[in-house]
């Protein structure tokens, strides 16, 4: 009988905490269940987040039985681009090892997690430090025989387990190692409730990645020569007329911010969206009539538009903390089963802007200035605080009564000055536009200054507002555009604003106006020890 030149190897790559060790066990113990020849090793290690441990596998692919006394000889640990397959639970994590040259694109299987722990490097950026997914995924499939990339994460929440056996049940579905799917199970067990969960995973993900497998095939077959084509599927869903007339590079985001603002406010609200996102391309039409720029002014507008005309408030706030599907990833994350009990309180603090926020302005205006008075006066800024039992009734009715409030958001002070401001910067990127496209990019990518809460908030709309008024309108457009950007990577870089402020003089416009902030004399208590000179 000819015998296989090489064992079936893979990699296992799996952050701390994540049950890689379990992992491997399974799939040893599902290789001896099965009778084949195995060896496994692991290489611990402190790199990335809390910690990647890589866990090494190789299989021989004929049963002991069929060796005639013979054993293989296995290797201790992998080759750059003789693996089989790269398996991951995170996908930095994946490309890391790709990049380390793992994969092969002539021989390697990828099958990764889409799921994302940041590391420390991408946390302390104070804007957006996230390594790019797309870019990674790019990259695995450059890099690759085959990959299926999926969140593994929230699959294994879903089922009420780890990732390590959603891992195993990837590793199952993909046809990878000829093991019998009984042999899996059987190595999982099936005593207590954390084995269900285990199988519940297992399952899940074997039946994802075998349907992938089954339909990657249907569509090789389908690109032979000579084969039929298939008929097309319906839209799963029909986008708005308006929508589906932008070009494809916008619509994906439009889509997604039309849907957005239906559901924090109402249809007409979403109109809205699509009318001011209509003026923006029609300004680079003008300027890049043929797209050369992958309209990407209207892209970006399209993301960060959405995102500030859905502004927090606390009719948002109440919305999201009452819905059912809020509970239900609550549940799922504490693991309740059907007969706990499950007790959810929710602790808020509104203070005198959340309450002016839903009150015509010139009501706001007086509640404003009153709570002002007492911060002058030494005291603290007045707050509600409050705890809401929303698994209760009477908990859940304040909720839904205050969601309910939408009408009255259209009317509040905070709402006019949202929209003023949204205003100002959209007449920004359009007639930045119709100067120079290339002006009007940047004035669109500031949006993303406007992020967080409370005062990061309010800084970050100063701030584009300041670069508006004295950047956006100088006579040189080209100047004006890397002005704009470098005064905008300043402000993303450096919290504290140092480094914004010295952009802003570099490039000729003042730094913002200094902040006053109240002076606060303490009276020491009384019997308190003087302290020596």
């Amino acid at each position: 009988m000819s015998l296989p030149d090489r064992p079936i190897t893979l990699l296992v790559c799996a952050l701390g905490g994540e049950g890689g060790g379990v992992l491997t066990d399974w799939l040893v113990e599902a290789a001896r269940l099965a009778g084949y020849p195995v060896q496994a090793t692991s290489i611990p290690g402190v790199a990335q987040r809390t910690g990647a441990t890589t866990y090494y596998l190789e299989l021989y692919p004929v049963p002991l039985a069929q060796l005639g006394g013979r054993r293989p000889v296995f290797g201790l640990s992998p080759v750059p681009g003789a693996l089989d397959a790269l398996v991951s639970s995170e996908l930095l994590e994946t490309a890391r090892q790709v990049g380390n040259g793992m994969a092969s694109p002539e021989r390697t299987l990828v099958l990764s997690s889409s799921a994302r722990l940041l590391t420390t490097a991408e946390r302390m950026q104070p804007g957006d430090g996230r390594a790019d997914a797309q870019q990674l995924v790019a990259l695995i499939q450059r890099q690759a025989r085959a990959h299926q990339v999926f969140d593994m994460n929230a699959l294994a929440k879903e089922c009420g387990t780890v990732v390590s056996a959603v891992l195993l049940g990837a590793i199952a579905g993909s046809g990878l190692l000829p093991i019998e799917r009984r042999y899996y199970e059987q190595a999982i067990g099936d005593k207590g409730a954390a084995a269900a969960a285990s199988r519940r995973g297992f399952d899940r993900a074997c039946a994802l990645v075998a349907q992938h497998r089954t339909q990657a095939a249907f569509v090789e077959q389908l690109l032979q020569p000579g084969t039929p084509a298939a008929p097309a599927h319906p839209a799963a869903a029909a986008l708005p007329a308006a929508v589906a007339a932008l070009p494809a590079p916008v619509r994906e985001f439009a889509a997604l911010g039309h849907a957005r603002l239906v559901d924090y406010q109402d249809a007409a609200y979403a109109a809205l969206y699509l009318r001011r996102l209509d003026a923006v391309l029609q300004a680079e039409r003008a300027a890049d009539p043929q797209g050369a720029q992958g309209w990407a002014v209207s892209r970006e507008m399209a993301r960060w538009l959405a995102l500030w005309m859905a502004f927090d408030d606390i009719v948002r706030v109440a919305d999201l903390k009452s819905r059912a599907s809020r509970r239900d990833r609550v549940a799922r994350e504490v693991q309740a089963g059907e007969a706990d009990l499950l007790r959810i309180w929710d602790h808020f603090k509104p203070g005198a802007p959340e309450f002016a926020a839903l009150l015509p302005p010139s009501l706001a205006q007086r509640v404003l200035a009153w709570d002002r008075r007492r911060v002058a006066a030494g005291r603290d800024p007045w707050a509600l605080p409050l705890k809401v039992g929303t698994h209760a009734v009477g908990g859940m009715l304040a909720l839904r009564l205050l969601a309910s409030l939408k009408w009255l958001r259209v009317r509040g002070s905070r709402y006019a000055s949202e929209q003023a401001m949204l205003e100002r910067w959209l007449d920004g990127v359009v007639q930045g536009t119709r100067r120079s496209w290339a002006l009007g990019h940047e004035i669109a990518l500031c949006g993303r200054l406007i992020k967080g809460y409370g005062a990061t908030n309010e800084r970050g709309k100063e701030t584009l507002l300041h670069v508006l008024e004295h950047l956006a309108h100088g006579p040189d457009a080209a100047a004006a555009a890397t002005a704009i950007a470098a005064v905008r990577a300043a402000a993303l870089a450096d919290a504290a604003g140092t480094s914004l402020d010295a952009a802003l003089v570099r490039h000729g416009a003042p730094p913002r106006p200094v902040q006053a902030v109240p002076i606060r004399f303490v009276r020491k208590p009384k019997g308190a020890a003087r302290q020596p000179a």
